[in-house]
């Protein structure tokens, strides 16, 4: 094994997991504004449903992945097979920094449908 991955590749994958937020807050922003001139017949900029689930699917997977990653490299130094307790505690670390990243995207989420479900027609 050559390294610590992690999600798609370590900071790859932070890389993508902060644009999807930053993409969530645009979007939220978006709505605020949308929101704010209520009546109005500004066309809204959208893109396909499809785009977003993927990559939120993709998101999710590879935080998974590096949580399971994580789990086997403890249970590895716990067995004796690993010895490298550096590796393992990168590997946890990185593991609770993309768990953090994935609520902190969950927490938009449910405040951007939120603030949709509140919206009046």
């Amino acid at each position: 094994m050559s390294g610590i991955g992690g999600i798609g590749g370590g900071a790859a994958g932070i890389q993508q997991i902060l644009a999807m937020r930053q993409q969530i807050i645009d979007r939220s922003q978006l709505l605020q504004q949308v929101k704010d001139t209520k009546g109005a017949d500004a066309p809204v900029a959208t893109t396909p449903a499809g785009n977003f689930t993927d990559a939120l699917k993709s998101a999710l997977d590879n935080v998974n992945q590096t949580q399971m990653k994580a789990e086997s490299l403890t249970e590895g130094y716990e067995k004796g097979e690993v010895t490298d307790i550096a590796k393992v505690m990168l590997a946890r670390q990185e593991s609770g920094v993309a768990f953090e990243a994935t609520l902190q995207v969950r927490n938009k989420l449910l405040s951007a449908y939120q603030d949709i479900m509140r919206m009046g027609v």
